[in-house]
């Protein structure tokens, strides 16, 4: 069969649910090309893989976010009319709105917040006889950002409201329960989101994210919709928490690689935790990939991209693309040394520019967390690592070992 009719009969659902993150860069091999066609949901999709497709996505003359996202992302990760559906100037001007939030002395203060709350989190360790890592962790994140963000949570609300951010992020790509649970955390905390705008307006204050978001005035110059300045809310809460499995990637990453604990450990040199930090991002699994529509008819390296087509730009598949990163299947924090992240080859947040483009506002304060995260880890306590299943199953996306990242016997650092 001529390979243009059998690409027509394929529909890759089932097969990309089984493969988040494997499928996409297989399917390229197999065909020789970063750009391939086939149907998802039995509708006609491309999908593209590497530097120079990651290049084209995002170049926003080629690709618009407008109804790329698919439904069960929008009911659940997203919410509606937040900034990833954006384009144009609405877009920009929403994108300042969160870059605006990203300044250093904002970065320094979550900073210091989740350090102070590591340093806590370990004292009520110690007399504890096994810690989950994943969750405990998404507290502390869930705990850092409300009070970054300028939003009150009790103590006693808090692991509800953890609970209901991890279901949104853990909820686009999965099947039911876990997409039901989503979607009763989307609709509850689009609520309680939208009750601390309506509440911020009432008191108005200036400093906090909270508090910019429920002034910001949108391109019409009048305040967002309280339903879509919660969701805004929630665009800096959720993906703060989401940070937690980066952080147990790290900590599997330290007890894989003891000689690269030993070394966080006992050198203080800011260059080896920048790198560490980064190649924990490019190695393991976050999110497997992105989508964007077609503006307009065109054609790269012999394909067609008709207006209005659903594109996909492969993350992980990217993040490991032998033709950009040498030996990519090995954990390699030296490979950047002295090497800053280039914005289309290291993509596990998006690519491309951070002010004007789709690349994750938030990336900066994930490397900060990061860094604070295995400081803590390699510095501040010592812990031990019992036997578990740290496998990571193709088949979850977002990934997450099956244990979660089990400790005990935590006590003072070693050094």
């Amino acid at each position: 069969m001529p390979l243009t009719g059998l690409m027509d009969r394929l529909d890759d659902t089932l097969p990309l649910a089984a493969r988040p993150y494997g499928l996409l860069p297989a399917r390229a091999r197999e065909l020789r090309g970063d750009v391939f066609e086939t149907r998802l949901l039995l509708q006609k999709t491309t999908c593209m893989t590497g530097a120079d497709a990651a290049r084209l996505f995002y170049d926003p003359d080629r690709f618009v976010r407008a109804g790329a996202a698919p439904r069960r992302l929008r009911l659940t990760l997203f919410g509606e009319g937040g900034v990833q559906s954006l384009d144009g100037e609405r877009h920009r001007a929403r994108k300042r709105l969160f870059m605006s939030l990203m300044t250093q002395d904002a970065r320094d203060e979550l900073r210091e917040i989740s350090a102070r709350l590591w340093r806590d989190r370990i004292e009520g360790w110690r007399g504890e006889r096994q810690v989950v890592l994943y969750d405990k962790v998404s507290e502390l994140l869930c705990e850092a950002a409300c009070a970054w963000t300028g939003v009150p949570v009790a103590a006693r609300q808090l692991p509800a409201i953890t609970g209901l951010l991890t279901a949104l992020i853990e909820a686009p790509a999965a099947l039911e329960p876990r997409y039901l649970r989503g979607r009763a955390a989307r609709r509850l905390g689009d609520r309680w989101a939208a009750a601390h705008v309506t509440r911020a307006r009432e008191r108005p204050g200036h400093g906090t994210a909270l508090d910019e978001i429920a002034a910001y005035r949108d391109t019409d110059g009048r305040l967002l919709p309280l339903d879509v300045a919660g969701v805004e809310l929630l665009n800096v809460l959720r993906p703060t928490v989401a940070v937690a499995r980066f952080v147990v990637f790290a900590a599997m990453a330290l007890h894989g690689n003891p000689h690269w604990r030993h070394r966080l450990a006992a050198e203080d040199d800011p260059g080896l935790l920048e790198a560490f930090v980064q190649e924990v991002r490019r190695f393991y699994p976050f999110f497997p990939m992105v989508a964007a529509r077609a503006a307009r008819d065109f054609e790269w390296r012999g394909h067609r991209f008709p207006e209005g087509r659903r594109v996909l730009l492969d993350l992980h598949g990217t993040n490991h693309d032998p033709r950009l990163w040498e030996r990519p299947e090995q954990f390699r924090p030296e490979r950047f040394a002295g090497r800053g992240p280039d914005s289309y080859s290291m993509i596990p947040q998006g690519g491309g520019d951070h002010c004007q483009g789709h690349r994750c506002p938030g990336e900066w304060i994930t490397e900060d967390l990061m860094k604070t995260s295995v400081t803590a880890l390699t510095r501040w306590m010592s812990y031990s690592v019992p036997a578990q299943d740290l496998r990571i199953s193709p088949r979850r996306a977002p990934a997450i070992p099956r244990s979660r990242f089990l400790i005990t016997q935590v006590g003072d650092p070693a050094l």
